[in-house]
């Protein structure tokens, strides 16, 4: 019993140390981590980047004291460092799509080939950048769903970046005898009104086919990429009622085209 109560007395004291000193280090690396984060809001960095930043500092914290927490229970630190530097070899080896991931992400974080706000086309699908993390890049869909791109997909593929507007292509045909000038100047004072068409780029209002018994008029203005669907609809819209008032002649629908 005597020996039993000098251990519990003697190692008891370090392992209350030692626990002691690890919850003070999850303390101190969320107050790191929150220190960090407020003094990288005054820079103007991209939210991965200081994401990246404050996790690296949480983590070095937490590190720190984890080892000041084992030397304090008795623990031989140079053992544990060279055991720890042999099993993440094996454990390199069994994440190798995790490390991928870690790596493409840094890459895509620090040479922003894309920006949160951006619109971008790759792999087959495309949406608005809502998230670049470490592990995956979040895009948002027209129909309001997450698509979620692993980065090491992304890194090394041909990448279409739209920015932060996209251009509308639509078309309306008209019949030959149309007084073109007039039906043109129709379209573009629709396009020209329109509160959600940019100015600049400006958009472009021609001719672009002529068909067996239609002349197709394409309208391509340019529009901020969270309005891009709005503004769509509201031009069909828009210039399908000015050219009926107008009394612009549409053409009859093609026998293969259901009435």
């Amino acid at each position: 019993m005597d020996t039993l109560t000098q251990y519990a007395v003697q190692y008891g004291l370090q392992a209350l140390v030692g626990i002691g000193i690890f919850i003070a280090g999850v303390m101190a690396s969320r107050w790191a981590g929150t220190f960090t984060q407020r003094s990288l809001e005054r820079y103007a960095l991209d939210p991965p980047v200081r994401m990246l930043m404050v996790r690296v500092v949480k983590i070095l914290v937490l590190l720190f004291t984890a080892m000041i927490a084992l030397q304090a229970l008795g623990v031989p630190i140079a053992p544990l460092v060279a055991g720890i530097s042999v099993a993440g070899v094996g454990i390199g080896l069994a994440l190798q799509g995790v490390l991928s991931n870690v790596m493409a992400g840094l890459s895509i974080i620090f040479t922003k080939p894309y920006k949160v706000g951006e619109h971008i086309s790759l792999l087959g699908v495309h949406g608005d950048v809502v998230m670049v993390d470490i592990f995956s890049t979040t895009l948002m869909h027209s129909d309001q769903s997450r698509v979620i791109i692993p980065n090491r997909k992304i890194v090394g593929e041909i990448l279409h970046n739209f920015g932060t507007i996209r251009q509308i292509h639509l078309t309306v045909d008209v019949a030959y005898k149309t007084d073109l000038d007039r039906a043109l100047a129709i379209v573009r004072d629709v396009v020209a009104v329109h509160p959600h068409v940019l100015k600049d780029p400006a958009p472009s209002v021609g001719i672009s086919s002529l068909g067996h018994s239609t002349v197709t008029i394409a309208i391509e203005p340019w529009t901020p990429v969270a309005l891009f669907n709005a503004t769509q609809g509201e031009l069909n819209k828009a210039i399908l009622e000015r050219l009926r008032d107008a009394q612009i002649e549409f053409p009859p629908p093609s026998p293969s085209m259901p009435r």
